[in-house]
This record gives C-alpha cells, sequence and structure tokens, in this order.
C-alpha cells in the first residue's frame, strides 16, 4: 500500500514512460554510433523529442547502460563507446533540449552543440522555472528523458532487458538518485558526485536563497532526490571524491542512507570533478560487471567502528588506509591527509589523529579497485 501511495503521488506517468518511444533518426559523423530521437514528455503543450546516441558490440543478449550526463553536457557517443568497448549495449540521452552539433577532438566531453526545435526545457536545475506547471520543468523532462531512454533500450533485440544498469554524473548524478527511486526496471544505479538534500549543503544554496522560502520549499519537495531514494531498492554505487565542490560529504551521506538497497562507496582523495573523470573510474566497470556478467565485485564493508571497518571481498585486500581532515568549515576547503591502517584478516584499524574533523577509510583490492566507508565526524 505504501508503495501504491508513493506511485500516485509522482509527478510522472511512469506507465507511459515504461513503453517504447518512437524513435526518428538522426544524422551524425561519430563512429560506430547511432543518432536518433525518439519522443518524450510534452513541454507547454508542445511535443518533445530526446537526441541520443545508441550503441552495442555484435552478439545477442547483451547487458547494457543508460549514461546521464551532468551540468554543460550533453548525449557523448565517446561515453557510449566506452561501454560498448566492454561488451555492453549502451545509450547516452541529452537531458536538456540539446543535439551536439560537432566533436572537438580530444575532448569528447564538450562538443559544440545546439538547441533543437523539438527541444524541452534547458537545464541545469531549473530553479527559476519553479513557478512553471511541474510538466514544463527542467527536473521533470529531464527524468522523463532517462525513463524513456531506458525504456528505448529494453526495447532493442540485442539487448538483454533483465542486465540493464544506469550511471550519471553530476547533475546526470543528481537525476540518476531520482530514477532509481522511480524505475525499478534498473538491476543497479551509480550515480558519481550527485546526491540529494540539496537545500541543506550543496552548491546551490544561493540559488535556494534568491527564491522566497515557500519557492524554495516546492522545488525542494518536488526534485530534491530526497524524496524518491526511499524507493530506490536496487543496488548503488555512489562514487565521488572528498572535495567536491558541488556535493558535499553530509548531503551525500543522508542521500545514500535513505536508499533502501545494497551500497557500496567509492571514495577517492580530492576526485576532480568533471565528465571524464566521472565516466572512468574502474569501480564503475567493476561493479557493473559484478551486476550483470557474473565479474568479481567490489569489496564491501560489513561493520564500521570508529576506528575500523569490517569487511568482506571476494577479491585479495592489499591495503587500507585512513583518511582524515583536521579543518572545519566547507567541505570543498577542507585539507584531507592520509595514513596506512593495519590490516589483520578481515579487519582494517588505524589511530584517528587527535584533532581530526572527520575521517573514513578506504579498502584496496589488489586490481587497485577502492572501496570506502561512511565517514565519521568529530562531535
Amino acid at each position: 500500500m505504501m508503495l501504491l501511495a508513493f506511485l500516485l503521488l509522482l509527478p510522472w506517468d511512469l506507465a507511459t514512460l515504461f513503453e517504447k518511444p518512437r524513435v526518428y533518426e538522426a544524422k551524425t559523423e561519430e563512429p560506430g554510433v547511432r543518432a536518433l530521437y525518439y519522443e518524450s514528455v510534452p513541454f507547454r503543450g508542445k511535443p518533445t523529442r530526446v537526441f541520443a546516441y545508441y550503441g552495442a558490440p555484435k552478439g545477442k543478449k547483451l547487458p547494457a547502460m543508460v549514461l546521464i550526463h551532468g551540468g554543460g553536457g550533453t548525449a557523448f557517443a565517446e561515453w557510449v563507446r566506452m561501454w560498448n568497448a566492454r561488451g555492453y549495449a549502451a545509450i547516452a540521452m541529452d537531458t536538456g533540449g540539446l543535439r551536439p552539433e560537432k566533436a572537438i577532438p580530444g575532448k569528447w566531453w564538450s562538443p559544440v552543440k545546439a538547441h533543437h526545435e523539438f527541444g524541452g526545457p534547458e537545464g541545469w536545475g531549473g530553479f527559476k522555472a519553479i513557478d512553471e506547471p511541474s510538466g514544463d520543468q527542467w527536473s521533470y523532462h529531464a527524468v522523463a528523458a532517462a525513463v524513456l531512454g531506458h525504456s528505448l533500450l529494453r526495447s532493442m533485440p540485442e539487448v538483454d532487458k533483465d542486465r540493464i544498469g544506469v550511471t550519471g554524473i553530476s547533475w546526470g548524478g543528481y537525476l540518476t538518485d531520482i530514477v532509481a527511486g522511480i524505475d525499478g526496471r534498473f538491476k543497479f544505479a551509480a550515480p558519481v558526485y550527485g546526491c540529494g538534500f540539496l537545500g541543506e549543503d550543496s552548491a546551490w544554496l544561493k540559488d535556494f536563497a534568491a527564491m522566497e522560502p515557500d519557492r524554495a520549499k516546492r522545488w525542494l519537495s518536488w526534485w530534491d532526490p530526497s524524496v524518491y531514494l526511499p524507493g530506490s531498492k536496487v543496488p548503488m554505487l555512489w562514487v565521488t571524491g572528498t572535495n567536491d565542490f558541488a556535493y558535499p560529504f553530509p548531503s551525500l551521506q543522508k542521500s545514500y542512507r535513505l536508499a533502501t538497497g545494497p551500497r557500496t562507496l567509492a571514495i577517492r582523495v580530492r576526485m576532480k570533478h568533471s565528465h571524464p573523470d566521472g565516466a572512468q573510474p574502474a569501480e564503475i566497470f567493476a561493479f557493473a560487471d559484478s551486476m550483470l556478467k557474473k565479474g568479481k565485485p567490489l569489496g564491501r564493508v560489513v561493520a564500521v567502528e570508529r576506528e575500523a571497518v569490517r569487511f568482506s571481498s571476494k577479491v585479495k585486500m592489499v591495503k587500507a588506509e585512513l583518511n582524515y581532515t583536521m579543518d572545519r568549515g566547507k567541505w570543498p576547503d577542507r585539507k584531507w591527509e592520509s595514513v596506512p591502517a593495519s590490516m589483520a584478516g578481515k579487519r582494517a584499524s588505524a589511530k584517528v589523529p587527535a584533532g581530526a574533523t572527520a575521517w573514513y577509510f578506504n579498502l584496496f583490492d589488489e586490481r587497485g579497485m577502492v572501496t570506502s566507508s561512511e565517514h565519521f565526524e568529530s562531535k
């Protein structure tokens, strides 16, 4: 009954979004991928189409990925090819009414792009459009584009519809959080950087401060991932860095604790925030392989203590470290240090330095993959 009530309150018509959308071909100069448009939800009463790249290696019953770009991005052909090279079909869609016009050599994440005639609202966040009907706002359209992209991917004859995951970067990670909470057809989700609780601590506090309190409250009640994450039951891999400028640790922690499925953290010290840095962590590919191709999984933290973690792993763990900061204030500005942690069996431990304000453990397996614990904060 609670799930039914949740679904009835959603702004999206999932029955419609779960149907295969109508497809239109698009011209492209990108090798190895197909460019297309697919129908999406209306914008201000007019029909819209989403631009996307789709690609697949040769084969049948392929695992597949939905790829959601972040702010300033669009559909990335090279991201699709990355996954194709690993044996996956993949679709990357634009979420801001744009289409790529020209690739920039050596910078696949920065193509020249333009708004097209069937585009919906442009991104990101849509804070200034909060007085528009919910169905005319960016978050509504961006989530619909991702879910419809999933429905289209499932219809491809070479794709195994029961082996599909989703990953997104920054605003795409934000969208991944929401999509994971409303589209239960996915087998896993891997948000990179993105999380909820944007009104508590995020790069957009000034945007909320510029809105009247009731308008900010409306945006958060409609579009913050914290509203939808409790509906996520799939395994989730949360990938980020200690100093992410947009989605700080406290908001991230509150977000991953909301999702009800198994969670894995991969938090690198000072991981950069960008499309290429968010698309290529080896942990994402390993997690996908473990979920969709019976690959060896990442390690799993099974218990966390103040100065120790217990873990399980099917791949040998070769080292552990304690990462800590002595600073207070804004999370992106804090300096982080790392010290080795001792390992004994399935337990890693280290003395937390006096005066540390926050800390967490990283475990590294013999492949170089990282598994992280939750972070602690001093009182």
